[in-house]
């Protein structure tokens, strides 16, 4: 079992940034990839970025250049950078883990947190 616990969202201005952790505790060592998605108002929830333990990122492209995601496997932190904000960012973001147990795989989802960019 795994918890996520998310901070760091918030209302910024255009061109801000806004930094956000993902603190995981219970069966962290079966985490295999975590990442962080995004719901914008409307819109289906969209893959933004994830970080495999293999330490490999992948990035949708609208995010490519803007944000970055890392971890910190002492603290079982992962974090989203995110810069040079766009309005087109404002979402509900929320982090993923995802974790297996033999051939079982299970997935783990933050409570949300809210990211408004404004003009």
């Amino acid at each position: 079992q795994v918890q996520l616990v998310e901070s760091g969202g918030g209302l910024v201005q255009a061109g801000g940034s806004l930094r956000l952790s993902c603190a995981a505790s219970g069966n962290t060592f079966s985490i295999s990839a975590s990442g962080w998605y995004r719901q914008a108002p409307g819109k289906q929830r969209e893959l933004v970025a994830i970080i495999p333990t293999d330490g490999s990122t992948d990035y949708a492209d609208s995010v490519k250049g803007r944000f970055t995601i890392s971890r910190d496997n002492v603290k079982n932190t992962v974090y989203l950078q995110m810069n040079s904000l766009k309005p087109e960012d404002t979402a509900v973001y929320y982090c993923y883990a995802g974790s297996s147990r033999g051939p079982v795989f299970s997935s783990h989802w933050g409570q949300g947190t809210q990211v408004i960019v404004s003009s």
